[in-house]
């Protein structure tokens, strides 16, 4: 994983959490990849593309994450045991980080600083986090492939979670995060992490312990029902631990700057709460009947499904914000809520949960592409690395969703997203080896690879590879992109890039205000009477324009938006100044919100004029083009996304290579098919791309 994501991964509560993210997205800088001409890429050229995996080869390769994997002794301790501990005083742990050698190979290490003297990590060598992920993998392998090396590797590396599982006392059910080398648990690391001790209260590592006992239940049942029956006994102290803390406050909302959120989630996270219900949904779906667990699946799914916001033309455009104290943070880190949703829904028959998935996948998602690719945060404004987690929860939300919502149009999006791992990327290289099942830790915004292969990037590239197996015809179309010609989608342009006056540039300290980042780290502050003239680069089309105010809390007035235009000036809306509502459980008050306004941007419109009547804070403008792109190519040619944010259906003419022609599928804003127009080009080369309002189109480069 790259250092940001190490620094990331490990904040145990959304609070931390948000807090390193501000941290990492502060110097990251703000701007989306740069923009390619909304049209299908021509013929490949001479540039190499990275080499393509055989189709017919399994993708999914668990080399490396063997060689993660340690043997782990048990020590006895109080409150801490395990299944046939007698009989069997170890089990198997993967170690947390793998740092790649001038030589390619890798160096197993732990977490934080080692103690040369005791051999101890200030964090430890195995977290509870990444065993209960690789449970998961060797799990779904064994179950898709009849591997016995992996239903013995899941038996193991369930042993040792439940291990770290406290089973007694005032903690039952909660988990210690780590463990050094020689089984010593570590239950309060240096830094120190929240909760601490790691066990003293629910936590990211207890959601995805009950992820990894529920998919292990439904995997042994059969096989070996004793066992099976241990972990039952082990998920059902888990949601007992759950009853008591968060899902006490089941139906009870507090407020986030004047909205009412649920105040029932894991942590207050959507993120986490989302991995707890893939295991409680396996569970539920292998053990009906069972009320308390079906109970906690419904109460979670119900929770994650109140955090869906936005929609195709309001940000965050549909997406499931992952953290209820911040309406303006979205982050692919523990990203799985659309999969989870998605899968719930089914078992629980509760179609009306489905929305929350559809919005999140068939809006959001594309969006997120057509804007530089998965990255892994908007804090309002895109701008971060992008990591196999954050891909994976892409990738696996949308499989899930196209098979629960009957929306096929999902897929096409989901073999864009997995391109990212074998070169579609802003490296321009494979992100995932199958000859050798390592990993990359991530790319920043740059192109820079961090080359080390740690658990929680090989866990997460192995997920997908299991999701592409199991579906071929996915498979060869992701294995056909390989690189990303060229994305025309969101771009942020600053508000302090432009001419002010009646105010002031100010540069905080902080680009964090509790819940959100200021982007460039600057804002403009007007004056009552204000202006800013904000110029904008030129695009063909009309844009959606959504400036980030941060909003007070008392009335100020409001600022009103025009655009400058060959023709003069045309009026595009208003946002408010301040009236953002109470502060509640956030960490600041006031909102940074991107607002949509009225009407577009006209295209050729030159400049964004803001006139205030109040004290404002502008920070910066996205615009969101009407019709969106990411082209790619590959083995499979030439194809671009289109993606709408138009309120009507749109036709894009495009240029089309002589020899040509384009076919087109068309999708809705719920990822089914709709009628695409006519696929022939006409007379001056051009084709002509439909797009359904809200939706988006697949389109490919065929020859004639």
């Amino acid at each position: 994983m790259t250092h940001n994501d190490v620094r990331f991964r490990h904040t145990s509560t959304p609070v931390a959490a948000a807090a390193a993210l501000a941290i990492l997205l502060a110097g990251a800088g703000a701007g989306p990849a740069a923009a390619a001409p909304p049209r299908p890429a021509a013929p490949p050229s001479s540039p190499a593309l990275p080499s393509v995996p055989d189709v017919a080869a399994p993708l999914t390769n668990l080399s490396h994450l063997n060689f993660l994997l340690d043997t782990v002794p048990l020590k006895p301790v109080d409150g801490h045991t395990t299944y046939q501990l007698d009989s069997r005083p170890s089990a198997m742990a993967p170690w947390t980080y793998a740092n790649k050698n001038a030589d390619g190979s890798y160096t197993r290490v732990g977490g934080g600083s080692k103690d040369p003297a005791t051999g101890y990590y200030s964090q430890g060598a195995f977290n509870a986090d990444d065993i209960a992920r690789t449970a998961v993998v060797y799990l779904r392998h064994w179950q898709q492939t009849g591997s016995a090396a992996s239903r013995d590797h899941a038996f193991e590396v369930l042993r040792e979670l439940t291990y770290l599982q406290t089973s007694t006392g005032p903690n039952a059910g909660n988990v210690v995060l780590w463990q050094q080398a020689d089984g010593t648990l570590t239950p309060s690391a240096e830094p120190k992490e929240l909760p601490d001790p790691s066990d003293s209260a629910e936590s990211y590592w207890l959601a995805r312990t009950v992820w990894a006992l529920g998919e292990g239940y439904a995997a042994f049942k059969s096989a070996d029902p004793q066992f099976a029956a241990f972990l039952q006994e082990r998920l059902h102290l888990s949601v007992a631990a759950l009853n008591k803390q968060s899902l006490a406050k089941y139906g009870q909302f507090d407020v986030a700057d004047g909205a009412k959120v649920p105040a029932w989630l894991i942590t207050g996270g959507a993120d986490a709460s989302s991995e707890a219900v893939l295991g409680l949904a396996a569970y539920s779906a292998a053990a009906p009947g069972d009320d308390a667990a079906e109970e906690a699946l419904r109460k979670l799914t119900e929770g994650i499904a109140d955090m869906s916001s936005g929609d195709t033309q309001q940000w965050p455009f549909g997406a499931i914000l992952p953290w209820n104290q911040s309406r303006t943070l979205w982050h692919a880190w523990g990203g799985m809520a659309p999969a989870a949703v998605a899968t719930a829904s089914s078992v629980l028959h509760r179609p009306d949960l489905l929305t929350a998935a559809v919005k999140d996948t068939a809006r959001f998602t594309p969006q997120l592409l057509a804007a530089g690719g998965p990255d892994n945060a908007w804090s309002p404004t895109p701008g971060e690395a992008q990591i196999a987690y954050g891909v994976d929860s892409r990738v696996e939300g949308l499989v899930d969703t196209a098979k629960a919502a009957h929306a096929p149009g999902l897929l096409d999006v989901a073999a864009v997203t997995a391109g990212w791992f074998f070169g579609a990327n802003r490296s321009g290289k494979p992100a995932y080896n199958p000859a050798t099942g390592t990993a990359i830790d991530g790319i920043e915004t740059d192109g820079r690879v961090n080359p080390n292969s740690g658990a929680e990037s090989t866990i997460h590239s192995l997920l997908t590879m299991l999701a592409l197996d199991a579906n071929p015809e996915l498979k060869a179309k992701a294995l056909g992109i390989n690189r990303t010609l060229g994305t025309d989608g969101l771009k942020v342009v600053e508000a302090e890039s432009g001419a002010v006056s009646g105010g002031t540039v100010v540069k905080p300290a902080s680009a964090w205000t509790g819940e959100a980042n200021i982007s460039g780290g600057a804002y403009v502050a007007l004056d009552a009477g204000g202006s800013v003239t904000v110029p904008v680069p030129a695009a063909d089309q009309p844009r959606n324009v959504y400036p980030i105010v941060n909003q007070g809390v008392e009335p100020a007035g409001s600022t009103a938006w025009s655009a400058s235009t060959k023709l003069g000036s045309a009026m595009l809306g208003t946002t408010p100044n301040g009236g953002a509502g109470a502060q509640g459980i956030t960490g600041a008050p006031g909102i940074l919100y991107p607002f949509a306004l009225d009407r577009a941007l006209p295209a050729g419109a030159t400049a964004v004029v803001g006139r205030s009547n109040g004290p404002a804070s502008i920070d910066a403008l996205l615009l969101q083009p009407q019709v969106s792109s990411v082209s790619v190519t590959g083995s499979g040619g030439d194809s671009t996304l289109y993606v709408s944010a138009a309120p009507g259906a749109t036709v894009r003419k495009v240029d089309v290579p002589q020899g040509y022609k384009l076919q087109q599928e068309a999708f809705d804003s719920s990822g089914r098919p709709v009628a695409a127009g006519a696929d022939s080009n006409g007379a001056d080369h051009s084709g002509r791309v439909t797009v359904a309002a809200g939706g988006f189109t697949w389109v490919t480069l065929v020859r004639k």
